[in-house]
């Protein structure tokens, strides 16, 4: 292991002997606006689908609402605002890694980043990366990532915008962001608050949802300054602070309650020297949760942990058509809770990347990883992916990579049920993809197959306490179809979107579909403008699932918005929107016995100035 290491090591460092050359303009760009700039350097052969800021503010609430609509991921609600949990190419939750700011956040308890705690407002660029990332990513990114973004401009600028909303269930959210900047310095802040009831009824029954209450408050600030021509010096922080009580189903009511926080704060120093660029991290996160079974007195279970990260990421373009990346990476993790102790953990990382051109149409990269953890043997993973471009409007995409999940504080540690035998989930993947280009039509297909070992399963043990063991080989694969149009006809804009997949996700040894995976699911959105009028619809469609010992069918559900700009050439913005969800008013589940909301309303009110 160590002598691996020190190869990855020294393959890294062995280059800076060779010829320095300058970085071009936009490289410069990259890396100062930039935290991530490895989705953008080192993904040639990966498909990355970037939302625009029209897209995420038809979604201004969670990140479980805009990408149910926008990506290809299925999601699992206990219940609107409840935990919410995403199945990426027929893999589950803990196999999906969300990244603030080229930062893991998944969670260390559980492996997962429950989607309805991340307020999509105050981000600048949400990016979904299909496909296994572990070897740039680390642990958990074996279905995909979706990567949250803030971007510090150093441009002359102050802007700042007010949102107020309110809709059915009493619910009600504010959010004020600003941005100020110039050549040298620059910072945003935005606060969100979101509070709702919660109390839709259930469509076909007597029953409300009488224990589904939620609030919640998100923080960001991010700064930037330059203390000299080659350094600047970046902050980001994030917070996020919520109550939410937990609905309980149509045959068993609840009267819980959850209270968790997260805290994410990065300092980031960005070194660029002619044809080199150095990032160094600093990277402190803490989770909390309390967990009150009655919400009528003061017992309670609870969880925490606080990551300390350092990263140092090196770059080094070799000429216009060659480049590498190193990156070193030490974590500590200290953790405690009421049912799994004081656990500990260290964790170090090296990898190596490799960008290289060798003519105009075609592009690939190489990645190596090695991991060293405390409490258990991690595998050496490598990726391998490139591009072809056929002719200007047809491309081809390719990707393999062996990716890894090590298993959480929660599958080692909890009482009773812990097991300290655990191996590592290990994953083989292959993508191919096809990518059509026109001025005003683009269309991509992927195809792809996901072999996975030693995945993690809780099943009940002989005495019927539930337990964590590595025992199921099993293999996902399928195909993705998405579709983009715009039109432009003087001041008529039309846009269309649709996505389609078809995944088959099972078990090797009984040939039987996953739980909470299906074979089918789509959806398509269309908006239209005309100078200050704008409307647009939303729909979407999963086909039925397995669940334990029966199957929860399929549903439809759509979205319709209208909205008006006042006062559009003025220094000051007023933009009214009118959105009905659920307007058809539909009777659905996507977790079994637990019904989402009937038709509900919602008017926004977005102030710029």
């Amino acid at each position: 292991m160590r002598h691996n290491i020190f190869i990855l090591l020294l393959f890294s460092t062995g280059f800076c002997n060779l010829a320095q050359a300058q970085l071009d303009a936009i490289q410069k760009l990259d890396e100062v606006v930039l935290s991530d700039t490895k989705l953008v350097q080192y993904t040639t052969g990966i498909k990355v689908e970037k939302l625009k800021d029209s897209i995420i503010n038809k979604n201004p609430v969670s990140l479980t609402g805009l990408l149910a609509f926008n990506s290809n991921l299925y999601f699992k609600e206990n219940g609107f605002g409840m935990v919410s949990s995403p199945s990426f190419r027929g893999t589950n939750a803990s196999q999906t890694a969300v990244i603030w700011n080229g930062i893991n956040i998944n969670s260390q308890l559980n492996g997962q980043t429950d989607f309805n705690t991340i307020n999509t407002t105050n981000f600048d660029a949400i990016d979904i990366r299909s496909g296994g990332g572990s070897v740039q990513y680390g642990s958990g990114a074996i279905g995909g990532s979706i990567h949250l973004n803030n971007n510090l401009e150093f441009t002359s600028h102050f802007d700042t915008q007010l949102r107020l909303a309110y809709g059915s269930f009493d619910t009600r959210m504010t959010n004020i962001s600003s941005s100020y900047g110039n050549s040298k310095f620059t910072v945003n802040a935005g606060i969100a608050y979101i509070d709702s009831d919660n109390d839709y009824k259930y469509l076909g029954t007597d029953s409300v949802n009488e224990n589904g209450a939620f609030n919640n408050v998100n923080f960001n600030l991010n700064l930037g300054y330059f203390i000299s021509e080659k350094d600047v010096l970046k902050l980001y922080h994030q917070s996020y602070n919520g109550e939410r009580e937990f609905s309980g189903t149509l045959v068993a009511p609840s009267n819980s309650k959850y209270e968790d926080e997260n805290y994410r704060t990065m300092l980031e120093w960005t070194r660029i020297s002619g044809a080199f660029s150095s990032k160094l991290k600093a990277v402190h996160l803490n989770e909390r949760f309390k967990y009150f079974e009655n919400k009528a007195n003061n017992l309670f279970s609870f969880g925490k942990v606080n990551t300390w990260l350092f990263n140092h990421n090196l770059n080094y373009r070799v000429s216009n058509t060659l480049q590498f990346r190193s990156i070193l990476e030490f974590s500590r993790f200290d953790g405690g809770g009421s049912s799994f102790g004081d656990p500990r953990r260290n964790a170090f990382s090296a990898t190596m990347l490799m960008n290289h051109k060798p003519t105009t149409r075609f592009e690939y990269n190489l990645n190596l990883r090695r991991d060293v953890t405390s409490d258990f043997e991690n595998p050496f993973l490598f990726s391998v992916d490139g591009a072809y471009r056929v002719s200007n409007t047809y491309a081809i995409q390719f990707n393999a990579s062996k990716n890894f999940r090590i298993p959480t504080f929660n599958d080692l540690y909890w009482q009773p049920g812990g097991n300290l035998d655990l191996n590592p989930e290990q994953s083989y993947q292959l993508d191919l993809g096809h990518t059509l280009d026109f001025k005003a039509f683009n269309f991509k297909l992927n195809t792809y197959y996901i072999a996975t070992e030693d995945l993690i399963q809780w099943r009940p043990d002989n005495s019927g306490d539930w337990m964590p063991i590595n025992v199921a080989k099993s293999q996902s694969y399928g195909a993705e179809i998405e579709a983009f149009s715009k039109i432009k006809l003087k001041l008529n804009h039309l846009s269309f979107s649709g996505r389609y997949s078809y995944t088959v996700s099972e078990n090797i040894e009984t040939k039987k579909q996953l739980i909470y995976v299906p074979f089918h699911k789509g959806n398509v959105s269309i908006a239209y403008n005309h100078a200050v009028f704008s409307m647009f619809y939303q729909h979407q469609f999963n086909g039925e699932v397995l669940i334990i010992g029966d199957r929860l069918s399929g549903y439809n559900v759509g979205n319709i918005g209208f909205g008006c700009l006042i006062n559009k050439n003025g220094k000051v913005h007023y933009d009214i929107n009118l959105r009905v969800n659920n307007f058809r008013d539909r009777e659905y589940q996507n977790v079994a016995l637990r019904p989402m909301p009937n038709r509900n309303y919602q008017i926004i009110t977005t102030i710029k100035f």
